[in-house]
């Protein structure tokens, strides 16, 4: 009955918050309707962090490298073939799964800190590419200009900030909305059951490095797509929008919504980025300490059990243990009893 009751209220907050953002458009101005259109594309890059991070068990803090291919993917087809908005989602989640799939194995072999290094090179790397190759990219000047999209074909373009973030709400709805029905289903559960017990779980007879490599891909493309409503909320994009600042937030975000929650990442990564955006016209200078400051009291005052998996503790710090000791392995036998 209580869990029932959970889940009714959870329907209930997820309709309303859903009914606000729907309605957002109307009540702001274009100026904040722009900011929550870039609020929501990084929140579902925070949800391909999520998809790794907590249902995989695989930290990452490269995500900004599918989301920068996405997002560069999409502005040179905006710019030179096509303005359809679907074809630049479908270029953009091919784009941002090729980077993830070229990245395979490097990533999937590693564990822990290893990753998490890996990973953050890997985006680096992706963002001195893009800085460098001016012919395509524009350099560190960035591409300007992107003409706006229409959704479908024969459907007028976006030409308004209201239009750009109702487009991109639609598109996040059902992104995450997928997600939503794939990690019910036993993909999921096989994805969870490698983040709690890899080794068991090989024991049993999986493949636990092709499920990962897979939701590695599958991440990427997510955030690839995101990459493309980024260029349709703000029709420019530069390598400062994918640098090392946007990793770490989009961590901090998915922390503070919990790493195995999908809906969660969304919250955490709003949270971030109207504080950043807070923070900068009061504390100007400041703003980066104080978002570091709370991303270490988060990651040491939020429970391990609801927002950090004991398996992805245990992979960022290896001495302790993914798994809680059984009880009964640890009582001592009755006296007299035979060895």
């Amino acid at each position: 009955m209580r869990q029932e009751a959970v889940r009714a209220l959870r329907r209930g907050v997820a309709v309303l918050v859903l009914a606000g953002l729907l309605l957002a458009p109307w009540a702001v101005d274009d100026y904040t309707a722009a900011l929550l259109a870039r609020t929501l594309a990084l929140g579902l890059v925070g949800v391909s962090v999520a998809l790794l991070t907590g249902v995989a068990g695989l930290p990452t803090l490269g995500q900004t490298a599918p989301y920068a291919a996405g997002a560069y993917a999409s502005a040179v087809l905006g710019s030179r073939l096509s303005d359809v908005g679907v074809v630049h989602l479908g270029v953009a989640a091919a784009a941002g799964a090729a980077l993830a799939a070229a990245t395979v194995p490097l990533v999937v072999s590693a564990r822990g800190v290893v990753v998490l290094m890996i990973t953050l090179a890997v985006g680096e790397l992706v963002v001195t590419l893009v800085g460098r190759w001016r012919s395509v990219t524009g350099g560190t000047d960035g591409l300007a200009g992107v003409p706006p999209v229409r959704p479908l074909w024969g459907l007028p373009v976006l030409a308004t900030d209201r239009a750009r973030y109702l487009y991109t709400l639609v598109v996040v709805a059902v992104l995450v909305a997928a997600v939503l029905l794939v990690l019910r289903t036993r993909v999921g559960l096989l994805l969870r059951a490698g983040r709690d017990d890899e080794a068991r779980l090989r024991a049993s007879g999986h493949r636990v490095s092709a499920q990962v490599a897979g939701v590695h891909v599958a991440a990427g493309a997510v955030a690839g797509a995101a990459g493309s409503l980024l260029v349709v909320a703000q029709q420019f994009i530069s390598p400062a929008d994918f640098g090392f600042d946007t990793s770490a937030l989009l961590l901090l975000g998915v922390v503070i919504g919990g790493t195995a929650s999908v809906g969660g990442a969304l919250v955490g990564a709003a949270i971030v980025i109207a504080g950043r955006d807070w923070l900068f016209g009061v504390l100007p200078g400041y703003a980066p300490l104080v978002l570091g400051v709370a991303f270490v009291v988060t990651v040491h005052l939020l429970p391990g059990d609801g927002h950090r998996p004991p398996a992805v503790r245990g992979r960022l710090l290896p001495g302790l243990p993914a798994r809680p000791p059984d009880p009964a392995a640890e009582r001592p036998a009755p006296t007299g009893a035979r060895a």
